[in-house]
């Protein structure tokens, strides 16, 4: 069992930047890769970013690619998404995931979620 906890969400104007953090206990941290996702009301979940389980490879939307970046701190157990030049149309429930998979941008592949932080950008 993996437990995961964000945090970092919270009010930004246009164009600002925040980091989010999810912090992971439990089973081996670098057995996992890990994602974040993304929901907006009345729209599906959707994938933002991934980093494979040693932080080798990185994956990105195409809609946040060249402003958010992911990355991971194994020491830590944390991982983070370093979101910058924020749109409004980031503004979302954000989550992270934990997943035995190479399934990257698939929701369905991760077994373990947080409960999700809010941000919101402001015009």
């Amino acid at each position: 069992q993996v437990q995961l906890v964000e945090s970092g969400g919270g009010l930004v104007q246009a164009g600002g930047s925040l980091r989010l953090s999810c912090a992971a206990s439990g089973r081996t941290f670098s057995n996992y890769a890990m994602g974040w996702f993304r929901q907006a009301p009345g729209k599906d979940r959707e994938f933002v970013a991934a980093i494979s389980r040693l932080g080798v490879n990185t994956y990105y939307a195409d809609s946040v690619k060249g402003r958010f970046t992911i990355s991971r701190d194994s020491a830590k157990n944390t991982f983070y998404l370093q979101m910058n030049s924020l749109k409004s149309e980031d503004a979302a429930v954000y989550y992270c995931a934990a997943g035995p998979t190479s399934s990257y941008t698939l929701h369905s592949k991760y077994d373990y979620w947080g409960q999700g932080t809010q941000v919101t950008v402001s015009s």
